[in-house]
């Protein structure tokens, strides 16, 4: 039976037991978190100090607290985390996180402290996220435990689970304050004493909120659970996986992290295939590819055509889409063949890849990727549209909405939008763009490496 995480997703109220004043101290930055994102249930704090701290009342002990409150969040040494979980339950808090580390992941002296955590947990039959964690962010509620300065956190409708502190922290405010997408649900699931990937993978599964899963993880708790439910999932929603510890030196790193042991990588490769679940090997696809799913359907296949400025560049993303990312880029129909030859010079046979730039010397460029796009887009032969645009002062920076109204055209096949030349356009084609729906990419393999990883969980989801 499926013990139920909505304490942790959806507090009604929150105790932060080692709440402070001082600024920049995890006690703190909490507190402001929780402040930026709006959270609107009920707030008690607790430091042996009293007094108050942002116009709220401090408690000086958790016996102090009122009973029955949803979630505590322990901002504690750890050599006081048990005392601090039974008195918890002894107030009927049953939901709690742990943000200290110093257990399993540094020493034997930590090992032993850990077991005593889990024994409590036992003891007294709470639910703790941790140890060695940033904790839950639920936008839909308003609500983070990170310590992290991290300010308001965008709403969307991806979901993590990291075995790591990351994604409620740096990796978060990144997405924040350098991407246009939003997420519905992160935990750093630590150690993982009691709640789990297979836990959090289960409360997901059926969450209106999360209509994709990226996750990150070192080590699998129970791995027959989370695969099953896995195989299941990835029918409706698609799973992104990407594991560390799968090599020698990651897996001594994972264990210097996490306390997480690795298992063989060829039977966890096996594994996560049975499953459906796109595994990915770079961290930043964790980033980019939850980026194009937030602005675009899943594509139908595999299939794509792109369009550049360059022969060359044509012939080396071909290679590689064949190569590397399993992409086909096949031939068109003769409709949208003809359409592309007709804003072409007689000079130039066109064909899938696009080659571009001699209609954009004659057209000027925002009517021949406009026409180009079109031309693709409207063939069944494609399902997804790569634009490689050169923008610079001398060439020439058009107005982008054409993309804009071409992605709101045909909304089921996806179009990811990469650049090269002068870096200030490109920045400003992202900020333009992305706002409006539309995802980039700096780096021009970017869009078909996330087209790959794109494809697979299609493939996935449309399985017997």
């Amino acid at each position: 039976m499926i013990r139920k995480l909505d304490s942790f997703f959806e507090p009604r109220s929150v105790t932060v037991i080692g709440a402070t004043s001082g600024r920049h101290k995890p006690g703190n930055d909490i507190l402001l978190n929780i402040a930026a994102n709006g959270y609107s249930g009920e707030l008690y704090l607790v430091n042996p100090k009293g007094g108050e701290i942002m116009g709220k009342k401090v408690h000086c002990s958790i016996g102090d607290l009122p009973e029955g409150i949803d979630l505590a969040v322990i901002i504690l040494p750890a050599i006081q985390n048990p005392q601090a979980i039974r008195e918890c339950a002894v107030r009927g808090i049953n939901a709690i996180v742990l943000a200290a580390g110093g257990f399993s992941e540094v020493d034997e002296e930590g090992r032993l402290l850990q077991a005593e955590l889990e024994a409590v947990v036992k003891e007294t039959g709470v639910r703790v996220i941790g140890p060695n964690t940033s904790g839950v962010t639920s936008t839909p509620f308003n609500f983070t435990s990170s310590f992290f300065p991290l300010g308001r956190i965008p709403r969307g409708h991806i979901s993590y689970i990291a075995q790591t502190g990351n994604f409620a922290t740096h990796t978060m405010r990144y997405i924040a304050t350098g991407e246009h997408y939003g997420v519905a649900r992160v935990v750093g699931i630590g150690n993982k004493v009691d709640v789990d990937e297979s836990d959090v993978l289960e409360y997901y599964a059926t969450d209106p909120e999360t209509e994709a899963i990226f996750v990150y993880l070192e080590s699998l708790k129970s791995p027959r659970r989370f695969l099953e439910t896995a195989r299941e999932t990835t029918r409706r929603k698609p799973i992104i996986m990407l594991k560390g510890g799968s090599t020698e030196g990651g897996s001594h790193a994972a264990g210097a992290h996490t306390a997480a042991l690795a298992s063989d990588d060829r039977i966890i490769d096996g594994a996560l295939k049975q499953a459906g679940i796109a595994r990915i090997y770079k961290y930043s696809h964790l980033i980019l590819a939850a980026k194009a799913l937030s602005a675009m359907p899943l594509p139908k296949g595999n299939r794509v055509s792109f369009l550049a400025p360059s022969g060359a560049m044509l012939v080396a993303m071909t290679d590689m889409c064949q190569k590397y990312w399993n992409l086909k880029v096949p031939a068109l129909e003769e409709s949208g063949r003809r359409r592309l030859q007709e804003i072409s010079p007689p000079y130039i046979r066109m064909r899938n890849p696009v080659d571009i730039w001699p209609s954009a010397i004659v057209h000027g460029i925002e009517f021949a990727y406009r026409e180009g796009m079109e031309a693709v887009l409207k063939d069944s032969h494609i399902d997804a549209v790569v634009p490689i645009l050169m923008i610079t002062d001398e060439t020439g920076v058009p107005d982008l909405q054409f993309i804009v109204d071409l992605a709101r055209r045909y909304p089921e096949k996806p179009i990811y939008a990469t650049f090269s030349a002068e870096k200030k356009h490109m920045e400003a084609a992202k900020a333009f763009l992305e706002p409006r729906g539309v995802p980039t990419f700096p780096m021009i393999e970017e869009p078909f490496e996330v087209l790959s990883v794109l494809a697979q969980c299609r493939k996935y989801m449309d399985r017997g």
